[in-house]
């Protein structure tokens, strides 16, 4: 395996260790911080910016892992996957963070 085998994986490892909160708060309808907030990292952002940051991030970390010999596979199937994640998730992070904010009402 040659360097960048390893880098490949490493980076993908920290790509997915970040996904984690971003899509967690997102898809709860929470204010995470996120590289686009003001103060940049520290200051809040909104759940759906959250969820794609998060998103990007898992993305990221899945295609760098056949770089670094981690098998999977590009293929229709992970398009779909990641295709059914996003809606999900971008719809969920939207309904989340108005219920979270009082703008829908809990019936």
């Amino acid at each position: 395996m040659i360097i960048l085998h390893y880098l490949a994986a490493f980076f993908a490892g920290l790509f997915l260790c970040n996904c984690i909160p971003h899509l967690a708060c997102g898809l709860r309808g929470e204010p995470f911080p996120t590289p686009f907030a003001k103060p940049q990292g520290i200051g809040l952002s909104s759940a759906l910016v959250n969820f794609l940051w998060g998103f990007v991030n898992m993305t990221a970390g899945l295609l760098l892992l056949p770089w670094g010999m981690v098998r999977i596979e590009l293929t229709a199937g992970l398009i779909l996957f990641l295709l059914g994640f996003a809606v999900l998730g971008i719809y969920m992070a939207c309904h989340f963070e108005a219920v979270r904010l009082g703008k829908k009402d809990a019936k």
